[in-house]
């Protein structure tokens, strides 16, 4: 019995799914299957119940996945260990991002730790906010970027930075030399908005339904880029966080402007898998993100 089929077995049970198992490990759906039934053969019991419509463990398979995920922790605490005491900073980091973080907020951060530490390979994958969150539990990526992040009990998430939300307009729209406004201003305008199970989306309508007002938005889509081009050709106006539009201000295709006494922000934050063993690259990479690393009571 080797590692990875500890690995394969815990990837299956955390998925519920051989074609997601075997997508994490880089086999096939069929090769999944065979590494299950070896698994069985070698215990001499049945792990999975296949009486069952949904994915589901026996007993038996309960406690191996239980004991699997002990030896791939203290596996990785070990590996960690070793390339901390040959003071070894390389391997892969793979990041999960919502579009505005990963394109507006990440990339500075990503080219100094790639400056400062050459030997590693950071993977960027821009996903919608949920997405994010499967990929965390699923052990797909190593980090997460999200914008108003929920609690999980499976889940750390390490606070890094507000985003401050402002009105874009079109340049040559009645309220672009305007520096501030007031929200209950914004009553009667044609608004472009994310679609509604976004997190921004949602913190914006909160400020509406505080401020009393019923704007239902002209059009509605899933990432920034697309609520800015819209904007562009001013079709309407939109409230995003002010660091995805730095470029068209200094462009002089957008403008932005302030809520006159408020200021309304969009806390955003890294997720990683809680127990998750961190690597010596792993661990470079939130400080250089400017993070305090995350409490690890086994290195007390």
């Amino acid at each position: 019995m080797q590692i990875e089929n500890f690995k394969i077995f815990a990837d299956l049970v955390e998925t519920k799914s051989f074609s997601k198992s075997a997508k994490l490990n880089g086999i096939t759906q069929s090769a999944v299957s065979q590494q299950a039934r070896a698994m069985e053969r070698h215990f001499k019991t049945l792990l999975i119940d296949r009486s069952q419509k949904q994915f589901q463990l026996t007993r038996e398979g309960q406690r191996v996945y239980d004991s699997a995920k002990e030896i791939l922790h203290t596996y990785d605490k070990l590996l960690s260990e070793l390339q901390e005491m040959k003071k070894v900073i390389s391997g892969t980091i793979r990041i999960s991002t919502i579009y505005s973080i990963g394109l507006h907020e990440l990339p500075p951060y990503i080219k100094k730790f790639l400056h400062d530490f050459p030997s590693v390979n950071v993977r960027v994958e821009y996903r919608r906010s949920n997405l994010v969150y499967e990929d965390i539990l699923h052990n797909s990526v190593d980090f997460g970027l999200v914008a108003f992040p929920v609690k999980h009990r499976q889940i750390d998430a390490i606070p890094f930075r507000n985003d401050h939300l402002v009105l874009i307009t079109h340049p040559k729209h009645p309220l672009a030399k305007r520096t501030e406004l007031e929200v209950k201003e914004m009553s009667g305008q044609k608004f472009i908005g994310f679609d509604p199970d976004i997190p921004t989306r949602k913190a914006v309508d909160q400020i509406f339904r505080e401020n009393r007002l019923e704007i239902e938005p002209v059009m509605e889509f899933d990432n920034i880029e697309t609520v800015k081009r819209a904007v562009e050709i001013d079709h309407g106006v939109a409230i995003v966080p002010q660091a995805t539009v730095q470029q068209e201000i200094q462009q002089g295709t957008l403008c932005a402007i302030h809520f006159k006494g408020r200021d309304f922000t969009r806390p955003l934050a890294i997720l990683h898998r809680k127990g998750r063993v961190l690597t010596p690259a792993m661990k470079k990479f939130i400080e250089t993100l400017g993070l305090d690393l995350p409490f690890n009571p086994e290195e007390a």
